[in-house]
């Protein structure tokens, strides 16, 4: 039963766990942890609507914890790590059209993460609730056990903040800013921010549409709602199949006082 539940919710519980951490590891153990409790509660939710919330109420919950109380990065930092040098473009010349596209979105993917990442974590979590996880005020504040008023007041901040960084940089806000991702692959790649592809078949991101129709907004909001869900690594697929094979959560369920 608990794995039907898993298999439904997971790509949802990952997106939200990968958005909130710029580290891969710390995202499989908070979307590990998400799901233990969950499957230790003995009063889920039956509704798949309310059991998205409540696991999204736990991840939120399980990453507060894990979270330092102020950001690992900021703004300054992102641009020094990307924008501090002049254009390279030499690393990608000798790239295919697949790998060339792959690395274009791991970019966006992890520039717009990385920007995430610069507010504090109750405006993170805010941001990513409403802009990547498309809740409502209500749903959100709910899951986040606040007032309505108070989401809105969480939201607005990061909405701001991201909104006056991208702004006057980025090219998928306005395309007449001085940063774009093709001419900035080199230096990401220098930097370790982001990786060549492992193998020679190269598997493009859902949705599999060519980076230089991307959706441009002067709305920041919906360029985050344009990314597509981060690929769920498949050792946290098998080391959460293990997890509920093994028993031990259905035990712990099993053994916990009824109300």
């Amino acid at each position: 039963m608990f794995a039907q539940v898993v298999e439904r919710h997971l790509p949802t519980v990952w997106n939200f766990c990968s958005r909130m951490t710029l580290s891969v590891g710390d995202a499989k153990d908070s979307t590990f942890e998400t799901f233990e409790r969950a499957a230790s509660s003995p009063h889920p939710p039956s509704d798949p609507k309310d059991m998205e919330l409540w696991l999204l109420k736990i991840a939120a919950h399980v990453g507060e914890k894990r979270l330092p109380p102020t950001p690992e990065v900021d703004f300054d930092l992102l641009d020094e790590t990307l924008r501090s040098e002049a254009t390279r473009t030499h690393e990608v010349s000798s790239l295919t059209t697949p790998e060339r596209e792959f690395l274009l979105w791991k970019l966006k993917q992890g520039c717009m993460t990385a920007v995430i990442n610069c507010l504090s974590p109750g405006e993170r979590v805010a941001f990513v609730m409403s802009s990547v996880m498309s809740k409502s005020d209500e749903e959100a504040a709910k899951t986040l056990g606040i007032k309505v008023s108070a989401f809105k007041v969480r939201l607005s901040r990061a909405r701001k903040k991201i909104g006056d960084y991208l702004a006057p940089r980025c090219e998928h806000i306005d395309p007449r800013n001085p940063c774009h991702c093709p001419s900035r692959i080199g230096i990401a790649l220098s930097k370790g921010f982001i990786a060549p592809p492992q193998t020679s078949v190269v598997q493009l991101r859902t949705p599999q549409r060519p980076f230089d129709q991307e959706i441009k907004s002067r709305d920041a909001t919906k360029i985050f709602q344009t990314l597509p869900p981060e690929e769920v690594p498949a050792e946290l697929v098998e080391r959460l199949k293990q997890a509920i094979s093994s028993g031990a959560w259905t035990q712990k369920a099993a053994a916990a006082p009824r109300k």
